[in-house]
């Protein structure tokens, strides 16, 4: 689960990344902070907060 976790994150922080930058643009999304950047800032900071709760989570039990 935290391989896929790592996967997906990496996959929204390029998106976010391409997204920022203005390279998306011929597909019609314009570059800065539009609403395909602040949906992948959201999602890997959700993957980050879900992965240090689980750490937490198994530190506490061990």
């Amino acid at each position: 689960m935290a391989k896929i976790l790592e996967m997906v994150g990496l996959v929204l922080v390029a998106i976010m990344t391409l997204g920022f930058v203005g390279l998306l643009e011929p597909y019609g999304i314009r570059n800065g902070t539009s609403e395909l950047f602040w949906g992948c800032a959201g999602g890997t900071l959700l993957i980050i907060i879900y992965r240090k709760m689980k750490r937490k989570q198994e530190e506490k039990e061990e």
